[in-house]
C-alpha cells in the first residue's frame, strides 16, 4: 500500500464543499516561494489538494453511474459539477499561471519537470473564463446521456433485462432467438433516438463554442491541445485510418467469408456476428461478479505474483452498491446501472475502482482483465508524489489495459481460471486474437466520425447520418460486412449513439487503436523473448506513470509509437500465424 502523507490537506477534508477547499487554494495562490526546493514542496502540496478534489468527484460519479435512478446520488453529483467544479477551474488556472512563472524563475522546466511544465502551459494558453459555464453544462448533458442509457431495458421472453444482459442471446445457436433479441434491443434504442440526437446536437454546438472562445478554428484542435496530444496530429490519425482500411479490412473480409460459409447463410445479418460459427454453445466462463473475480485471481496468480497481489487488493467482487460500502468493484449488470465499464482511480487514497456490466459472456472476461490492467497501472505508480504523473497519456494508459488482455490470454485455462476445457480455451483465444485486429475498423469509424462532426459543426442530422453511413460502408459494422434491409436500417443509422465516448469523452477513442498496436507489440515480445521479458518491460513502463512524454513511455516498454501500414502489416501476419496454430 502507498505511503500517504497528509501534510497540507487535512485527512478528514470534505472536498465536495467549496467552503472547505477554498482556503487551501488561496494558501497555494499566495504562499511565498523563494527557492526551487520550496517550489518542489508547493507542487506536492498542490498535488495533494488536486487529488482530494479529484477523489471527491470520482466517488460522486461512481455512485451516480452505479445507480442512475438514485436521485440523491444524481443530485449530489450535479451539485458538485455545478457548484464546486466551476469555482475550481478559475483558481486552478491562476495556480497554473503561477506554476509556469515559478518554473521559469527557478529553472525547473526540464528533466523531471518537462512533462508537467509542458502540459501546464498548454492549459494556461487554452483557458477562458467564459468557457467555465459551458464545461459545466456539458457535464450535465453527459450525465443526462448516462441516465437515458442506464434506464434502457427490455422485456424478453417474460423477463426484464438490461441491454448488456441481452448480449448473451447474441451467442445463441438458435438464429431466431438471436434475431428476436437483436430486434428487441434495437427497437429499445430507437425509442430514445430523438432524445439522444438532441443531446448530441447541444453538445456539438457547445464544444464548438469552447473552441472558438479559445481561439481554435474547430473543436478538433481544441480537443488535441486540451488532451495534451503533442506527439501526433489529426493527419496521423487519418494515416492510421487508411492503414486500417488497407491492412485490416482484408483480414476482416476473410473472417466474414469463413463465418458466412460455416453458418450456411448468403449474407451476414447483424445478429450473426457473435454466435460461434461452428454452432457450439456459447462460452460461459463465469456465473456472476464474485465468480469472475475468483477466476481472475487464478489467472493472475498463474501470470505473475506481483500483479496477482495487486489484484487481491481490489476485493472479492460481491459488492453491488457502488463505492458506499468501501468496495472497489461493482461488476454485475442490473437495471438502472449506467452502460459500459471503467476503472476510476481515487486519487487521494490511491485506490482504484472497477465498474462493469458483467452478464457471464466471454466479452466480460476481456473487460475484466482490461480494467485490471488499468488498475495495475494506477497501483504500480501509486508512490509518485505528483498527481500529474500518477496519470499517463491515454494512449499509453490503454496499452496497460489492452496488453493485459493479450498477456493474460495464455493463462485463461489455469486451474480455477476461465477455461479449463482445452477446446473452450482455444475458442476464447481465437476470439481474442481475431478481435485484436477486427476492433480497429470500429475505432477508425468512431474517430473519423468525430473528426467530421467537429470539422462541420453546423451539420444537420441528415448530414450526420450520411457521414456515418459512408464510414460504415468503408469499414463495415465493427469490421464486418452486414446485409441490411428497410426494417433493420434505422438501427444502423443511429448505431453510433451506443458509443458512450462520443458523449462523455469526445475524441477519446483513437487511443484504443494506438494502444492496440502497442499491446500487440508487447504480445509479440512475449513470444519472441519470453513472457518474463514482456512482463518486465510492461511493469517498468507502467511504473513511470505519466512522468515522461508518450514516445518515451512506449520505448520503456520496448515498443514503437507508429501508425502506418509498415507497422500494422507485420502485426497482422503474426496474428494470422498464431490463429493458424490454434484449433478451430
Amino acid at each position: 500500500m502507498p505511503q500517504i502523507i497528509d501534510r497540507f490537506v487535512p485527512a478528514d477534508l470534505d472536498a465536495t464543499a467549496w467552503a472547505n477547499i477554498e482556503p487551501l487554494f488561496e494558501t497555494l495562490r499566495t504562499r511565498e516561494i523563494s527557492s526551487g526546493a520550496e517550489f518542489d514542496v508547493w507542487l506536492v502540496d498542490r498535488s495533494e489538494l488536486d487529488a482530494s478534489c479529484s477523489e471527491a468527484g470520482a466517488r460522486l460519479y461512481i455512485n451516480m453511474t452505479c445507480d442512475t435512478g438514485d436521485e440523491e446520488a444524481a443530485s449530489a453529483y450535479r451539485a458538485f459539477q455545478t457548484g464546486v467544479v466551476p469555482k475550481i477551474r478559475p483558481v486552478s488556472f491562476e495556480l497554473d499561471k503561477r506554476q509556469a512563472e515559478l518554473a521559469d524563475r527557478f529553472g525547473m522546466r526540464a528533466g523531471r519537470f518537462e512533462v508537467i511544465d509542458r502540459d501546464t502551459r498548454a492549459d494556461v494558453e487554452l483557458f477562458r473564463q467564459e468557457n467555465v459555464p459551458i464545461l459545466t453544462e456539458l457535464s450535465g448533458l453527459s450525465q443526462e446521456y448516462q441516465t437515458v442509457a442506464g434506464a434502457m431495458s427490455v422485456e424478453f421472453r417474460g423477463e426484464v433485462k438490461t441491454l448488456p444482459q441481452m448480449a448473451v442471446h447474441q451467442e445463441s445457436t438458435d438464429r431466431a432467438e438471436r434475431e428476436e433479441a437483436w430486434r428487441a434491443t434495437a427497437d429499445r434504442r430507437l425509442e430514445d433516438r430523438e432524445k439522444i440526437d438532441g443531446l448530441y446536437d447541444r453538445m456539438v454546438e457547445r464544444r464548438d463554442r469552447l473552441a472558438k472562445n479559445a481561439g481554435e478554428p474547430s473543436y478538433v484542435g481544441y480537443a488535441f491541445r486540451s488532451m495534451h496530444r503533442f506527439d501526433y496530429t489529426p493527419d496521423d490519425c487519418r494515416t492510421f485510418h487508411q492503414a486500417i482500411e488497407e491492412v485490416v479490412m482484408p483480414f476482416c473480409a476473410g473472417l466474414d467469408s469463413r463465418r458466412r460459409e460455416r453458418l450456411g447463410v448468403d449474407g451476414l445479418r447483424p445478429w450473426d456476428l457473435a454466435v460461434d460459427p461452428k454452432g457450439r454453445p456459447p462460452l460461459r466462463p463465469f456465473t456472476n461478479g464474485a465468480d469472475l473475480v475468483k477466476r481472475s485471481r487464478a489467472v493472475f496468480g498463474a501470470l505473475d505474483p506481483e500483479l496477482a497481489g495487486l489484484f487481491e487488493r481490489l476485493g472479492d467482487g460481491s459488492g453491488a452498491d457502488g463505492i458506499r460500502g468501501g468496495q472497489l468493484l461493482d461488476l454485475d449488470s442490473r437495471r438502472g446501472k449506467a452502460p459500459g465499464g471503467y476503472q476510476y482511480m481515487q486519487d487521494r487514497t490511491r485506490r482504484p475502482f472497477i465498474f462493469m456490466n458483467a452478464a457471464g459472456v466471454h466479452r466480460d472476461v476481456e473487460t475484466m482483465v482490461h480494467e485490471a490492467g488499468h488498475a495495475f497501472h494506477s497501483m504500480l505508480c501509486e508512490d509518485e508524489p505528483l498527481l500529474h504523473y500518477r496519470h499517463s497519456p491515454i494512449e499509453f494508459a490503454e496499452v496497460a489495459s489492452m496488453a493485459m488482455e493479450l498477456l493474460s490470454m495464455p493463462h485463461w485455462g489455469a486451474g480455477g481460471g476461465f477455461y479449463e476445457n482445452p477446446e473452450d480455451l482455444a475458442r476464447a483465444q481465437r476470439q481474442q486474437l481475431e478481435n485484436s485486429l477486427s476492433l480497429l475498423p470500429w475505432i477508425a469509424t468512431i474517430d473519423a466520425f468525430q473528426h467530421w462532426v467537429y470539422d462541420n459543426p453546423g451539420h444537420s442530422r441528415e448530414g450526420r447520418t450520411a457521414c456515418w453511413l459512408s464510414l460504415v460502408d468503408r469499414y463495415g459494422l465493427q469490421g464486418h460486412r452486414v446485409a441490411w434491409d428497410d426494417r433493420t436500417k434505422p438501427a444502423l443509422d443511429s448505431r453510433w449513439q451506443a458509443q458512450s465516448h462520443l458523449f462523455s469523452n469526445p475524441f477519446y477513442y483513437i487511443e484504443y487503436g494506438i494502444a492496440q498496436l502497442g499491446a500487440l507489440q508487447l504480445w509479440q515480445k512475449s513470444i519472441d523473448e519470453g513472457e518474463a521479458a514482456a512482463l518486465e518491460a510492461y511493469k517498468r513502463a507502467l511504473r513511470l506513470g505519466g512522468s515522461r512524454p508518450l514516445p518515451e513511455l512506449f520505448e520503456a516498454a520496448g515498443i514503437r509509437l507508429r501508425f502506418d501500414a509498415d507497422v500494422l502489416g507485420p502485426i497482422r501476419e503474426r496474428v494470422e500465424s498464431a490463429l493458424a496454430a490454434l484449433p478451430e
